[in-house]
């Protein structure tokens, strides 16, 4: 499946319960255009929406994530205005957010609106070939895709200011220290690791998977409180259905459960 027809493209392809959304603009890099944007905010609300699908994989095709913003497309002269509507999931998680679990796999040059997309996944799967950097400040602007704070949920503010600040360039071993990526694999092997991180994921129950996200989403956005109220609509989700039968009766009969997300 493909969200557009031109060279600067996003496609797709199923795994199973998992969809893989795939940068391709390897002739700049993977620079982003406004249509790009459109079609993965298009793929990640399916990811969303289609209860068949219960995960979903974020990467780039060839050696690099993305150079960020093709500028002039965005802010030029001729720059393109495709909205994005408000009922479509946000690729930076600001507006509406995807559901389902999200797994990332970057490489190579991965700047700017690369980190912010990474970070509004859940896991991160670097190549060793993975070059990070925010560099908006040198260009007289700041991080508007939610680096601001998603590099402090992750890397804790001594970490990311020493980043932010210094608009600095650094590799995807300082990425692992600092919490920004879970885990480092040889380039080339990035996106294969993050589909399998997938697969595993959809072994479990995919409604414990979501309220699971949710709740931890609500504790990061409203605090400890909140997270604590949440508990009962939690229960409320999983304690009724199917998938909870399924698993106590796989535990009592020593076999994997098959669960199917109701």
């Amino acid at each position: 499946m493909s969200f557009q027809s031109s060279d600067e493209r996003i496609r797709t392809e199923r795994h199973g319960h998992v969809m893989q959304v795939i940068v391709d603009n390897q002739a700049k890099k993977n620079a982003f255009v406004p249509s790009m944007m459109l079609a993965l905010s298009e793929a990640l609300t399916e990811i969303h929406r289609n209860d068949d699908i219960w995960a979903g994989v974020l990467c780039a095709a060839g050696d690099h994530t993305t150079a960020g913003l093709d500028m002039p497309k965005f802010f030029g002269p001729s720059a393109e205005k495709r909205e994005i509507p408000d009922d479509l999931i946000d690729p930076f998680a600001l507006r509406n957010r995807c559901a389902k679990p999200l797994v990332s796999a970057v490489q190579g040059i991965t700047f700017t609106i690369g980190i912010e997309m990474m970070l509004a996944c859940d896991v991160v799967v670097a190549a060793d070939s993975a070059r990070f950097c925010q560099m908006e400040a040198k260009r007289g602007i700041a991080p508007f895709g939610g680096a601001h704070f998603r590099f402090l949920t992750r890397a804790g503010w001594g970490n990311s200011m020493y980043h932010l600040f210094l608009c600095d360039e650094f590799d995807a071993a300082e990425a692992y220290r600092i919490g920004l990526v879970q885990e480092v694999v040889p380039h080339g092997q990035q996106v294969d690791r993050a589909l399998e991180i997938a697969q595993l994921i959809t072994k479990n129950a995919p409604l414990g998977i979501q309220v699971t996200k949710e709740s931890a989403l609500t504790y990061t956005e409203q605090g400890e409180q909140a997270a604590v109220d949440f508990i009962p609509k939690m229960q409320e989700r999983v304690l009724s259905s199917e998938d909870m039968m399924e698993g106590i009766a796989s535990f009592m009969e020593r076999r994997e459960a098959q669960f199917k997300g109701c």
